[in-house]
């Protein structure tokens, strides 16, 4: 049988990669990056690099770089909750996570944006757990009836509790780490459970341009020392914290996470770290920063390449719009961006469910993006050999009468060859009409409750809960808060 050939896409000659990253090298070198964090200053003191401590900007030679990519694992592995099911980040293994944190939640009924509680949460969690083409969840959304100070570590408690899926977060505050990292370990039983089966990914977002703020630079730090996959998540804009040309805003970009991937190393040799980001094209009009633009995506699928060419897992923002309803536009940058994320082999895509920036969570485009993410999926299968002879011998005897759809040859290999999604119209007009003429928002809607009527979620072994409980009240209580909102399934 001749082997499918998985299509793939490239942006970058190895010319050019190899330029940038040399621009990058002399970067960090000659002009270095502002490290706000004081242990991170120390351990790069530490390892012989020159620090400006005044201006908290340290100067990092190509030969440390080089010595942090030898030790920066090329594979990571993630499993659920059970701890049975195995997650490769790597190579070009591909994996579509919800988009975090959204600060708002689209209202199908009334199409307005409002903010989230835990019922929206909880929901988002369950809904994901159920929804096939998402590998991992996320904490995508921000709740508000808990207070700012404490709901990172609220978001993981909901999504550890309803859902089994290994969770993409991070902490908003240093101080969140703690709390988060004890209901990992509650969960795994153990910290070295928890480092040998890896149960979630961390982000950790420099400031651009070339900036680690204290509380990012800790997070690396301390998700190294943890054997927590940190996730690099450079976030430059064109023309306005990085250069205006996509290949200048590469340049830095990689300077950011190659600093990153120092700091981590630099804690734990050997500490699992994801090339990523979510950069955007700027849009100097409106002021915007369009994650829907075709060059962020162009970014997004170069970087990726790089990461690749560095032998590090990779991870991008892709599979998102900047539409502020489930229309056309929320369809067609959501679908060109799975695509390109797929086609280019990213390991770790967040961003499904996502519209307006980044920071809104739509229930309803979650459901259609799944079905999106798996057309992608089936795209970078190719075309496979599923005969030999291929189709010659369905044609013996051939007559004027002869068709495919009673031969056991199509009974066979139908439902492989075939994606067959649910919310996507495919009915005739006139069947559509006495459906009550549904835009994919309202079927999609319908597709919601249904998912979320018919798949009650997987508790927590009650020990387990309860530790939960334990570590987020005593979380919340040393923010001065006595209480927390009371679940509703």
């Amino acid at each position: 049988m001749i082997k499918a050939l998985r299509p793939k896409l490239e942006f970058l000659s190895k010319e050019l990669i190899q330029k940038i990253r040399e621009e990058a090298y002399e970067i960090l070198d000659k002009q270095g990056v502002f490290v706000e964090n004081k242990e991170a200053m120390e351990l790069l003191k530490e390892a012989g690099m020159r620090v400006d401590e005044q201006a908290q900007r340290i100067h990092i030679t190509a030969e440390l770089v080089e010595d942090s990519l030898a030790s920066t694992p090329t594979l990571v592995k993630l499993y659920d909750r059970t701890g049975k099911k195995e997650f490769i980040v790597g190579e070009d293994h591909v994996h579509f996570d919800p988009g975090s944190a959204a600060i708002t939640i689209l209202d199908h009924k009334t199409s307005e944006e409002r903010k989230a509680v835990s019922e929206d949460l909880v929901r988002f969690h369950r809904l994901t757990d159920c929804l096939e083409h998402f590998h991992f969840q996320s904490t995508g959304i921000v709740s508000r009836d808990v207070p700012d100070l404490i709901s990172d570590s609220y978001r993981i408690f909901l999504g550890l509790q309803f859902s089994a899926k290994p969770v993409v977060t991070g902490t908003f505050r240093v101080e969140g780490f703690r709390p988060m990292h004890d209901m990992l370990v509650a969960v795994r039983g153990s910290e070295k459970n928890l480092e040998e089966k890896p149960l979630a990914i961390f982000d950790a977002c420099p400031s651009p341009p070339l900036k680690w703020s204290n509380l990012t630079a800790q997070s690396l730090i301390d998700c190294a020392r943890a054997g927590i996959p940190s996730e690099l998540v450079s976030m430059g804009l064109t023309g306005a914290t990085s250069p205006v040309t996509l290949a200048g805003t590469l340049v830095q970009h990689v300077a950011e996470n190659l600093s990153g991937i120092v700091i981590s190393q630099l804690a734990r040799k050997g500490a699992p770290v994801i090339f990523g980001g979510s950069p955007s094209s700027f849009d100097m009009r409106k002021g915007t920063t369009p994650m829907g633009a075709i060059e962020t995506m162009m970014i997004d699928s170069a970087y990726t390449q790089i990461g690749k060419f560095l032998n590090l897992p990779t991870h991008a923002y892709m599979g998102l719009s900047d539409s502020k309803i489930n229309d056309s536009q929320a369809g067609f940058e959501t679908g060109i961006g799975a695509v390109l994320a797929a086609l280019s082999g990213v390991n770790v895509v967040s961003g499904p469910g996502m519209m307006n920036f980044e920071s809104c969570q739509s229930l309803e485009k979650l459901v259609v993006d799944n079905e999106i993410c798996g057309m992608a999926y089936r795209l970078i299968e190719g075309i496979s050999q599923r005969d030999d002879p291929l189709a010659k011998n369905l044609f013996e005897g051939f007559t004027p009468e002869t068709q495919f759809l009673s031969m056991p040859h199509t009974r066979k290999w139908y439902r492989q060859e075939h994606t067959f999604p649910r919310v996507v119209d495919r009915d005739t007009y006139d069947y559509w009409v006495s459906l009550g003429r549904k835009s994919i928002a309202d079927r999609a809607s319908d597709e919601v409750e249904r998912l979320l009527r018919e798949n009650p979620h997987t508790p927590l072994d009650e020990d387990i809960l309860r530790e939960l409980k334990k570590i987020m009240l005593a979380d919340a209580q040393n923010n001065g808060v006595s209480s927390l909102p009371e679940i509703k399934i």
